[in-house]
């Protein structure tokens, strides 16, 4: 393997593939609920893009596992899109387990991200009309 090559996969963008047994139903809670619009469509999926990434919902027959967070946003005020998303109709996932608990459907996590001078993380979860269990977090500076 050539120096050049070993890197391959760092050098590649990561996209995040859910799976919706419905896309229709999945279509109308991306447009609807949060107010995202497919910039491409294909028969069995919908491609999506939010800050420079992508994301893409596809027709399945499994299951969405939704016991771990699928994929997530990062954002500037954790309580704004919070509120935002409540008025829409979402409902946030209420956690307590060791080390992790959520009050009000925020939790405030210690020490994650170090990497990006954060101290911790301000973080809410969602489940979309599919079942895949999406993440908001808050870096912590």
């Amino acid at each position: 393997m050539d120096a050049d090559d070993s890197n391959i996969l760092a050098r590649g963008r990561v996209a995040t593939r859910l799976p919706a047994r419905d896309l229709d139903r999945a279509r109308r809670f991306y447009s609807e609920v949060l107010g995202l619009e497919p910039v491409d469509e294909r028969p069995g999926g919908l491609l999506y893009r939010c800050g420079g990434t992508e994301f893409a919902v596809f027709r399945s027959t499994g299951a969405a596992p939704g016991t771990f967070t699928q994929m997530g946003w990062e954002v500037d005020d954790l309580d704004t899109v919070v509120a935002q998303l409540r008025a829409r109709g979402v409902t946030f996932e209420e956690v307590d387990v060791p080390g992790l608990r959520t009050k009000g459907g925020i939790a405030d996590i210690d020490g994650n991200y170090p990497s990006k001078g954060a101290r911790g993380e301000r973080a809410a979860w969602f489940r979309d009309s599919e079942g895949n269990l999406l993440g908001i977090g808050q870096p912590v500076v």
